[in-house]
């Protein structure tokens, strides 16, 4: 009986994370895909083919365009429960169309392997629509339209309040860092002493989104909140010197970080902090003025920031 497909974990000889789910070829694609992809859209790919094959419960050289309408209209729900964000049921259109991204790079790969049964790609690139006006090109309509949305950010008041709210200078740098840089969550936890340029005002991330170094100017309300006294050594990471939790991806609590910054919309989320970073904020206001007490010490809101 055969378990495909079963998604299993394991690090290879090389230290590395793999993934695998029970097919020859599939395997062999998630190998190709390791060696040329970051290890978030390595995992990405392999969940994404395991609900595919959950849902097409079929062998891989034996899927038709059909079957991939088929799983289309499966991640796409009954509409007997609606979200009322976008009226929509089932899956976000951007979590369909990232599977539907990973199905067919799947399939593109076996075909330029040229020794399968698989001679043509089952994801269809799109719908033909009506010639225009006369043109002989037809155009395609995307069979997923995903929303082009406009950035959720924390307006200036709710970023005062959520910086005040932060009890020590490390988690106070942290959350500025992707305020007044923009820098991303793995981004702030991958900073080491090394890529702090005080003297320029400036840091180095070199353990960027999809690999990138970059510098990143940084401006000086940031750097009145580091921490005092030298770093240990030039390597040492942030997580090793106390600047960032090391549990963070087990940290809890939402309700916190809501209540600080004086919203229901998880103002604690990191893109909502990041996106911020080109808002002009005012001066900081007085707690006297604007009648706001800072809450008890609690570690809360940075557990909602690096855990969201």
């Amino acid at each position: 009986m055969s378990t495909f497909p079963c998604l299993v974990r394991f690090v290879s000889g090389s230290g590395q994370v793999r993934y695998r789910l029970g097919d020859r070829l599939v395997d062999r694609y998630l190998e190709f895909v390791a060696g040329r992809c970051r290890p978030n859209t390595l995992r990405a790919v392999a969940f994404d083919l395991k609900a595919f094959f959950t849902v097409i419960s079929m062998d891989p050289v034996a899927v038709t365009a059909a079957d991939v309408f088929e799983f289309l209209a499966h991640q796409r729900g009954d509409r007997t429960v609606i979200r009322l964000a976008d009226r929509e049921s089932g899956l976000s259109a951007r979590t369909i169309a990232r599977r539907l991204s990973s199905v067919s790079g799947l399939y593109a790969y076996l075909v330029a392997r040229g020794d399968t049964p698989v001679g043509v790609n089952p994801v269809p690139r799109g719908l033909l629509t009506r010639r225009e006006g006369g043109s002989r090109r037809s155009r395609t309509a995307p069979l997923v339209r995903v929303p082009r949305t406009l950035p959720r950010i924390l307006s200036p008041g709710e970023a005062d309040r959520l910086v005040g709210a932060l009890r020590t200078h490390r988690d106070r740098a942290m959350v500025l860092a992707m305020l007044l840089a923009g820098l991303r969550r793995c981004e702030v936890l991958g900073l080491r002493f090394a890529d702090v340029q005080v003297a320029d005002r400036r840091l180095a991330v070199v353990e960027g989104k999809g690999g990138h170094h970059r510098i990143v100017p940084v401006a000086n309300r940031s750097w009145s909140c580091s921490p005092p006294g030298p770093p240990p050594t030039s390597s040492t990471s942030a997580a090793a010197s106390g600047w960032s939790p090391t549990t963070a991806a087990r940290w809890t609590g939402t309700s916190s970080a809501a209540s600080c910054a004086g919203s229901d919309t998880r103002p604690g989320f990191p893109a909502c902090i990041r996106t911020g970073c080109a808002t002009r904020w005012p001066p900081r206001p007085s707690t006297a003025a604007c009648g706001w007490r800072p809450s008890p010490p609690c570690s809360g809101i940075m557990r909602v920031i690096l855990s969201s």
